[in-house]
This record gives C-alpha cells, sequence and structure tokens, in this order.
C-alpha cells in the first residue's frame, strides 16, 4: 500500500497496467486523444480494462466535446475523465456520466501563482483534482527556487488550498522528499511504451513506490 493517492497516465500496454495495479495505484489513464503519442485504442482500453482489478479508469482527453467524452465513458465502462488545459467549464457542465474529473495544468516558465489559483478556483466545483504537470516543460525542483514566478513557498500553498496531483521530473528521493513538504493529493506518473513485448525496466519507478510503500 502506497502512502500517498497516485494516478498512473498515458498507459499503453498491459504491462504497465498490470504493474500499476499491483502498487496499488488508485487510477489507471488511457490517453484517448487520437493523434496523440500516447493515444491508444478505445477497444485496447476496454480489453486491458478486464485484466486488471482494484483501479479506477480514466479516460484522458484534451479539447474534445461533452458529446464524445460522454460516448466514450459509457462505450468502455470508464470511472473518470481527465480534461485538457484549455478545456471550457461548459465541458464539464455538460459531462453526464463520468464521475470522477480531473483538470490538467501545464505549468511553464512563466506561469504565475496567481494564475494557477484562478483557474483552479473557477473550475475546483467540477473536478477530484488538478493535475499539475511540470513534465511537459521540463521544470524541476531547481527552477522553483527563489525569484522564480512560481516557487515552492506558492506551490505548498497552492497544495494546501486546492487537491493537486503532482507531475514532476525528478527523482525519487527528492520526490518522496517534496511530497512530505507540499502534502498534496496525489502524484501523476507517466506509463511508457514496453522495451519488448511483455517486458519492461521499472526500475525508477519501483525506488519511488518503495519509498512511498507502506509497511504491512
Amino acid at each position: 500500500m502506497l502512502t500517498t493517492r497516485v494516478k498512473a497516465s498515458s498507459i499503453t500496454n498491459l504491462t504497465d497496467a498490470r504493474y500499476f495495479a499491483a502498487w496499488e495505484v488508485e487510477w489507471l489513464g488511457f490517453n484517448l486523444n487520437l493523434g496523440s503519442a500516447d493515444y491508444i485504442e478505445p477497444h485496447l482500453v476496454k480489453a486491458i480494462k478486464e485484466w486488471v482489478d482494484g483501479v479506477k479508469i480514466i479516460g484522458e482527453f484534451d479539447l474534445s466535446s461533452a458529446d464524445h467524452i460522454n460516448e466514450m465513458v459509457q462505450a468502455l465502462g470508464l470511472d473518470g475523465a481527465q480534461l485538457g488545459m484549455f478545456t471550457a467549464i461548459e465541458t464539464f457542465q455538460d459531462l453526464e456520466y463520468a464521475t470522477t474529473l480531473f483538470k490538467e495544468i501545464v505549468v511553464e516558465k512563466e506561469t504565475t501563482e496567481t494564475s494557477i489559483r484562478e483557474h483552479m478556483t473557477d473550475f475546483a466545483p467540477y473536478v477530484k483534482a488538478f493535475v499539475l504537470n511540470f513534465e511537459k516543460n521540463h521544470i524541476t525542483l531547481p527552477d522553483l527556487g527563489a525569484g522564480a514566478k512560481l516557487n515552492k513557498e506558492e506551490l505548498i500553498l497552492l497544495c494546501k488550498s486546492f487537491p493537486v496531483l503532482i507531475n514532476m521530473p525528478i527523482d525519487a528521493v527528492e520526490l518522496a522528499d517534496l511530497m512530505g513538504e507540499l502534502s498534496p493529493l496525489g502524484l501523476s506518473v507517466k506509463g511508457g511504451a514496453e522495451e519488448k513485448v511483455g517486458y519492461k525496466s521499472f526500475d525508477e519507478l519501483d525506488e519511488l513506490f518503495e519509498l512511498l510503500e507502506v509497511e504491512s
């Protein structure tokens, strides 16, 4: 059992899905944005879903319409959906079937605490958590130092005010320490391509999960 909630994103294969399920992550995310590098065919999501237990299945969308998301949630039996940075509030309001909703916020070098807080305040009534994506623009822990547009102290305050999942490219020890300081709702980590069918290395994730594991 892990000490914090984890959402595994961009799952593309059964190997990833079974690995994360074995670590008892709370959510498995599947990228359903046609044309995305991490896109997975809906029929494969449905097949993988049958092989894993104890996890909630989340469809990851970007600027899809509410009608399309509702259709996918029903067709695949999804537990919820993650919507993109620029998805309008109206789309969230028109979702009928997804019971657990996430909103991604992509953090850039010039992103300020004020802009994130305003965004979160607007969408907070509709979401389970905000996924703060530092990974996309390669923003690391040292980038949140004094003088940064968004510093660590401001991030701590955001995590106190809103449900936040952190997605950041730092090593396991740094991330475990950071989790202790931030106390966010949890983490967002990413799946990846298999090195060959049925095999891939999980060494880095193993190190992270072992640090977050509760002794039974």
